[in-house]
């Protein structure tokens, strides 16, 4: 698997691939220019134990577009740049993200990032969970302030954050495959959405891949594995789209597809909280 522990060189971190193991993390915790973003959502937002420095990336409050209607809507690229900047980041810092759930959130943090032009990013696998669980240090209280403004800018990258009229091109291309990290239940419409209002089921053509089964006791499921899993759904198809419920996890897909080698990759930041209103955008129920 593409990790840091892999591709490190010297003693300082990077460049490395998607994912970092928490010995990595903890072996470079104190090294200048790392930084480490909480990026936990819902009821595991602002837990009251954090990684030791770890300051908080908020995609439910000040990094989601709250003038868009749509839940975890991406921010413009100003709001982005300032809110990084208030976070520390520097155009050449090196940024861990996790979340307390395990991996979750910290994968939509981690290909926003790189939405936004940033490539020295890596999720950390098992999230806090993980880090716990090596007995590693937490602390608790208000995290710090940043220690300085940073100078980071955003450099928005097209075709890496896509809507719907996207998804409906990609639902009907020969070479693109969309992928739906929903349950399975919610997929074949046998269970009630969670946001009110919207319709069951999911777009015609796409493909279930339930967020947690790229997974396994909590860690990324080993390259290999992650490759078998996605030929036997896309055959040999190169270019995906991920969606889910509110792109979110829709990003632990591309994560996941990441790690498995492909590149030519795109989320639907509205997924089924925008294809799911009452529309004339077709959906279809069953398996």
């Amino acid at each position: 698997m593409e990790r840091a522990d892999e591709a490190l060189t010297g003693s300082a971190p990077g460049p490395f691939g998607p994912l970092v193991t928490a010995d990595w993390l903890a072996r470079q915790l104190a090294a200048p220019g790392l930084v480490v973003l909480d990026a936990s959502v819902g009821v595991h937002r602002g837990a009251p134990r954090r990684i030791p420095g770890a300051r908080p990336f908020d995609i439910d409050g000040a990094l989601s577009d709250h003038s868009n209607p749509l839940p975890h809507a991406m921010p413009g690229a100003d709001q982005f740049t300032d809110e990084m900047r208030s976070l520390g980041l520097d155009d050449d810092s090196t940024v861990i993200v996790y979340d307390t759930a395990g991996i979750y959130s910290s994968a939509r943090a981690w290909w926003m990032l790189q939405a936004m032009g940033f490539d020295r990013v890596a999720v950390l696998d098992g999230g806090l969970p993980a880090w716990e669980a090596a007995g590693l240090p937490v602390e608790s209280g208000r995290p710090a302030p940043a220690p300085h403004s940073g100078s980071f800018t955003a450099r928005p990258r097209p075709g890496w954050i896509v809507g719907g009229d996207e998804v409906a091109a990609a639902l009907i291309d020969p070479s693109s495959t969309v992928l739906d990290a929903r349950s399975r239940d919610r997929f074949s419409g046998t269970a009630s959405e969670p946001r009110p209002g919207l319709r069951g089921g999911h777009m015609p053509g796409a493909v279930n891949l339930p967020f947690g089964e790229v997974q396994r006791e909590g860690l990324m499921r080993p390259t290999a594995e992650l490759k078998g899993i996605f030929e036997g759904l896309v055959e040999d198809r190169e270019k995906l789209t991920f969606s889910c419920g509110s792109g979110v996890t829709a990003c632990v897909l591309a994560l996941a597809a990441r790690l498995a080698g492909y590149r030519e990759l795109a989320v639907y930041d509205g997924s089924w909280s925008e294809w799911g209103i009452p529309s004339d955008r077709p959906v279809v129920t069953g398996r």
